[in-house]
């Protein structure tokens, strides 16, 4: 289904593109196309006015902030590199962005995201970033769920796995808003504006 609109207060959410993320490999999308795209994104959204927000994963050296639970899969054993969860340099250094810091997978649980999206009127958030079927589609879940308008750009989502990210982008994704290409997102950007 084609991409129907975007409101007038609709904010850009970038989901963890930092080093330590993107420095394991990632499918269809390259880690440089995701950057690339959610570069255009940003581009756009700052011409028009408009909020980009960038969410960075992190956690305490000592893994004492990690979500507790026992799970199938190990947790690392021991603490990330020095400097695995700074955004990408293409994306840092806008004073205008909004940069929230997570200790989850989702970007509302635990932070002020939702609070500066209310302050500002924001009825629409425009989805990019990684990993597609964890960060990404965590956070469009928890927006969904506070009744904020989607839009995924297909695109600029890459994950680890080919089948977890297709699931996602097929099945999970259209469940919760519209979808389109990161050239169509900021075409129609353009023609409501």
């Amino acid at each position: 289904m084609p991409l129907t609109t975007l409101d007038e207060r609709t904010a850009l959410l970038i989901v963890d593109l930092q080093r330590g993320v993107l420095a394991r490999p990632a499918v269809p999308h390259t880690p440089g196309d995701v950057i690339a795209r959610a570069v255009d994104l940003a581009r756009a959204f700052r011409a028009h006015a408009l909020p980009v927000v960038l969410t960075r994963f992190t956690t305490a050296p000592d893994g004492a902030d990690a979500t507790p639970g026992r799970t199938d899969m190990p947790r690392p054993s021991q603490a990330p590199p020095e400097g695995w969860d700074t955004l990408v340099d293409d994306l840092a250094g806008h004073p205008e962005d909004i940069v929230v810091t997570k200790r989850t997978w989702g970007s509302f649980y635990g932070t002020d995201l939702d609070l500066h999206l209310r302050r500002r009127g924001i009825t629409q958030l425009v989805l990019a970033g990684v990993a597609t079927s964890i960060g990404v589609e965590s956070t469009a879940r928890a927006a969904h769920e506070r009744g904020y308008h989607l839009t995924l750009a297909t695109d600029a989502v890459t994950d680890l796995n080919p089948d977890t990210h297709d699931n996602t982008v097929q099945r999970i994704f259209p469940l919760l808003g519209e979808t389109g290409s990161t050239a169509e997102i900021i075409e129609l950007l353009a023609k409501t504006r």
